[in-house]
């Protein structure tokens, strides 16, 4: 199955850590949580969920991962300042592999400087953001624009982690095909 990064920082928002991460887990994928401080626990910004940063992005190689998933609440904007984050971030972007950010997580492609010319939607306030960087915000649920998958909001949990497995299934057949 696929090993997915998803890079954390306290005040993420709960649901869209725990619903991709639980969805994502129960279909068999490995999860390595990865930010700023190894070991360190950090809480979502409702207090209901918490997890323990597994590792820190300059001890990772975005080519051992097969999908980034990037939450959103306020951990976006916190991570933004990690230059270890932000350039696994770009790297990881330009292998071509499943991205996917909800929320506010587009602020860490913005700082990757990877939204240009891509579409792409976030939560409302983050819309000026992506234009500024050269992306084309559109208002929808889910949007896919090649290998970059992104969502609005809590309530699109369920078609953003959709995309994200149909991605990876498409993708592990490919790869299954490509060496077979």
């Amino acid at each position: 199955m696929a090993r997915i990064a998803m890079p954390l920082a306290q005040d993420f928002e709960d649901s869209e850590f725990t619903v991709p991460f639980d969805r994502l887990k129960n279909a068999g994928h490995e999860i390595v949580v990865f930010g700023s401080k190894a070991g360190e626990i950090v809480i979502g910004k409702r207090g209901q969920a918490r997890a323990t940063i597994d590792r820190v992005a300059s001890d990772l190689d975005p080519k051992e991962f097969d999908a980034l998933v990037i939450p959103g609440g306020y951990s976006p904007d916190h991570l933004r300042l990690d230059r270890d984050v932000v350039s696994f971030v770009r790297v990881f972007a330009a292998t071509g592999k499943p991205v996917a950010a909800v929320c506010h997580g587009p602020q860490l492609l913005i700082e990757a400087d990877v939204v240009k010319g891509r579409k792409v939607t976030s939560w409302p306030s983050v819309r000026t953001d992506l234009v500024n960087a050269g992306a084309k915000w559109v208002d929808r649920e889910v949007v896919i624009d090649d290998n970059l998958i992104t969502s609005r909001k809590p309530e699109d949990l369920e078609a953003f982690c959709g995309a994200i497995l149909s991605h990876l299934d498409g993708s592990q057949e490919h790869r299954a095909h490509a060496t077979g």
